[in-house]
């Protein structure tokens, strides 16, 4: 759980354990969130204000021309070295910590330009150039911007070449919400039992592949990186989530337009910037410190309930309270169908209809009130309640100012104390039900001809369909997310080769889809991971980690078939990958140490001397990344087949490091052209790839994609041909059927079968 930062949990702790018995008794026996909040709002005194003012004054959200200077200088230095991606990031970042009308501003649009002219972004060169205009540029330098104007211009007279493939997607058929992108394909229906509470089966048979779900986020917040001011960035490490995604709609941009009363907030351009402030961050901008102070789970609650605003939130609780009771009144545990907008059963508490993708949706989620101790009840009241204090300082969210209150806008009514309870109750959802936002970055390596890849967390959003859906450590779906203003039907994060400003019809969200990735059976239950899976956490960790986060033992099939007796996959949790140096046997762990599984071996090593091991090959695998981003591949590569041979005597192919190195190992290979070397030791990467994320798993999945490439570049048409169906059949389960990877599959193929 995104705990708020350990200073501020520190002050509320020691207020907890420094209130007298009495008064802890009586909050620890409060069950009403309402009840819950107003008390916590009663305990907050001006120390508490204090000590939360400070520390949030060390994160860092005001503008400055100090650091907007800096960052220029930046920009400068990657400028002349051609590397105008950093560059434009850099320069994005002075242009956010610049004061307005200034000429640092107009300074760093200007540079700004400069780098996405030689990225071909004529038009956002444009958009850079008027607006350094409109800031301020010194007028002895105009005539350069007015060469590159014009340079643009003739560019964009040029015939433009489309990089968008023609798409004929068809959404399946579905129960789909009015005004929004939920959608429950035919063949998929959500149920209510006592047991499972609402959950999701199919309802007739799904091939692996098929989308059976598509649900619109109600809410997202950006990860933010560490914004403390004495905070300095790792090398390598200048740019986070906050410096490549639109805060508003999460599209990567290299041009962003800055929030112009803060330096954190960033858009991908005007409209996003206008639709932001009126939606929630003229509420949040003041604040904005307070929130990176409060963690991305409170920011997240509390723009839920800006969002819905105080009509909203007062019919839903009416209709809660007239209908209040259990599901103690169903006479049958087998699961009972709900429909979409259908009436809730008299006396239901709405926890067991469903509400689709209405606000509805998101509170009858289970706050599970009960289930969190009274210290982190108490935790998350007090820092609530402060947070509600410091929003009180500024006028009061348009949409929580009710019509009765006309005459009297801009004052804090008794009744909006109901805005820090309601994000209350979203706080205490979020522990169970907040979703990571996850997208694909390819590493920023300049000259290697096989990228590396990772699959990075940008957002945390709440999704009311979703949230439905049960835990099973070895799930049958995969889920992606798209983001973006939804009037293109590509958009996977990807930055595209020119953004244009979204016309007013578009929509701004984050769609998740949920694939089958697995054959599905009628009446079998639609299952997503919630983070521990059996391919990479042994049963009792996972099923720990999921009694402590999520409040539930897990007794999936995968941890029933981990903790039988004699299970293979028991015996393999209890060798990480390690192997004897002596006979080559797997190793076992046994409390401080591992010893041999062979019991004539008798060999054992101690847990601090194979951690020791690990991180001396991790730190050499770092120092060949590094020296291959310098283009010095010779060395690069001694370094690696050293640490391989190293590797080789006290790991097993299905390790995580030895798939690492092989990688990287492949990608040196592949820069300097020699594709046979480096298809073989992809190929052996897979080994591990598929150890760690499972034989159906996307991570094997663009693995497999790459080792087709190489085969291809390498003219080993049988090699290739060999590859491309498997990866073919991997990214059909978790992509959409027009994303990059599954294009160049069908080209690859096509081309080979031509020559064969």
């Amino acid at each position: 759980m995104d705990l708020p930062c350990p200073e501020w949990v520190r002050h509320v702790e020691q207020k907890w354990t420094e209130m007298r018995s009495e008064v802890t008794e009586s909050f620890s026996l409060l069950t009403d969130i309402d009840a819950i909040f107003n008390h916590g709002l009663s305990l907050i005194g001006p120390d508490d204000l204090n000590t939360f003012s400070r520390i949030s004054e060390k994160y860092s959200v005001k503008k400055s021309p100090e650091r907007a200077s800096e960052f220029r200088q930046q920009g400068n230095l990657s400028f002349k070295v051609k590397d105008y991606t950093a560059a434009a990031l850099y320069y994005s970042k002075g242009v956010c910590h610049a004061d307005k009308n200034t000429e640092e501003l107009s300074l760093c649009y200007a540079n700004r330009s400069a780098a996405l002219f030689y990225h071909g972004l004529y038009r956002e060169c444009l958009e850079d150039i008027q607006r350094s205009f409109e800031a301020g540029y010194p007028s002895h330098l105009q005539d350069k911007l007015r060469t590159r104007e014009a340079a643009c211009l003739n560019q964009l007279r040029k015939p433009e070449k489309s990089n968008t493939p023609a798409t004929n997607h068809q959404t399946p058929p579905c129960q789909k919400n009015r005004n929004s992108t939920t959608c429950v394909s035919h063949g998929v229906s959500v149920y209510f039992s006592p047991e499972k509470g609402r959950h999701i089966l199919a309802t007739e048979n799904k091939p692996a592949g098929e989308v059976v779900l598509e649900d619109e986020a109600f809410c997202y917040v950006l990860i933010p990186s560490n914004k403390l001011n004495t905070k300095t960035k790792k090398k390598g490490k200048a740019f986070d989530n906050e410096d490549r995604h639109c805060h508003h709609c999460l599209s990567q941009s290299w041009s962003f337009v800055p929030c112009p009363n803060c330096s954190y907030a960033q858009y991908c351009g005007e409209s996003c910037q206008k639709d932001a402030w009126e939606r929630w961050h003229q509420w949040e901008c003041p604040i904005g410190a307070d929130l990176l102070a409060i963690g991305i789970l409170g920011h997240l609650a509390l723009r839920v309930a800006l969002k819905a605003g105080q009509n909203e939130v007062q019919r839903v609780k009416k209709s809660s309270q007239e209908d209040h009771v259990t599901c103690s009144s169903y006479k049958s545990d087998s699961p009972v169908q709900l429909s979409l907008g259908g009436h809730c059963r008299a006396g239901s508490d709405h926890t067991d209809c469903y509400h689709g993708n209405s606000y509805m949706g998101i509170y009858s989620l289970l706050p599970h009130v009960a289930q969190h101790s009274p210290g982190s009840r108490f935790l998350l009241a007090i820092t609530m309640a402060t947070l509600y204090r410091r929003l009180q300082g500024g006028p009061p969210p348009d949409m929580w100012v009710s019509c009765k209150d006309e005459g009297v806008s801009g004052i804090w009514q008794p009744e909006m104390s109901m805005l820090g309870a309601t994000a209350l109750r979203h706080m205490m959802q979020l522990r169970c039900n907040a979703q990571a936002v996850t997208a694909v970055r390819v590493k920023e390596e300049s000259g290697m001809a096989v990228q590396s890849s990772s699959e990075i967390r940008i957002a945390t959003a709440i999704f009311p369909v979703l949230s439905l859906l049960n835990h099973s450590c070895s799930p049958n779906t995969s889920i992606s997310f798209t983001g973006g203003f939804q009037t293109d039907p590509l958009s996977q994060f990807g930055c595209s080769e020119g953004h244009t400003d979204h016309p007013e019809s578009s929509h701004c969200g984050v769609t998740v889809t949920v694939r089958a990735s697995k054959d599905l059976t009628a009446g079998q239950e639609i299952l997503h991971c919630y983070g521990p899976h059996c391919s990479r956490m042994e049963v009792k960790e996972r099923q720990l980690l999921l009694l402590e986060q999520y409040f539930f033992h897990c007794n999936c099939q995968a941890c029933q078939s981990d903790l039988s007796e004699g299970s293979q996959n028991a015996k393999e949790n209890a060798s990480p990958g390690l192997k004897c140096v002596k006979c080559e046997k797997p190793l076992q762990s046994r409390m401080d140490r591992y010893m041999c599984s062979l019991p004539s071996c008798g060999h054992q090593i101690t847990t601090a001397d194979v951690q020791n091991r690990l991180q001396g090959l991790q730190c050499l695998l770092d120092e060949a990344i590094h020296l291959m981003e310098g283009d010095r591949l010779d060395k690069a590569l001694k370094i690696l087949k050293s640490a391989s041979s190293q590797a080789n005597s006290i790991l097993t192919e299905t390790h995580p490091l030895q798939g690492e190195l092989a990688d990287a190992t492949a990608r040196a290979y592949a820069t300097t052209g020699e594709w046979s070397l480096a298809a073989s030791h992809l190929k052996r990467s897979t080994v591990a790839i598929q150890a760690q994320f499972g034989e159906d798993s996307i991570e094997l999945g663009r693995q497999l994609f790459k080792l087709a490439q190489l085969h291809f570049n390498a003219g080993d048409c049988g090699a290739a041909l060999s590859v491309i169906p498997r990866a073919h059949r991997l990214l059909s389960l978790h992509c959409d059927p027009h994303c990059e990877e599954l294009q160049e599959l069908h080209e690859m193929e096509r081309c080979l079968q031509g020559l064969l």
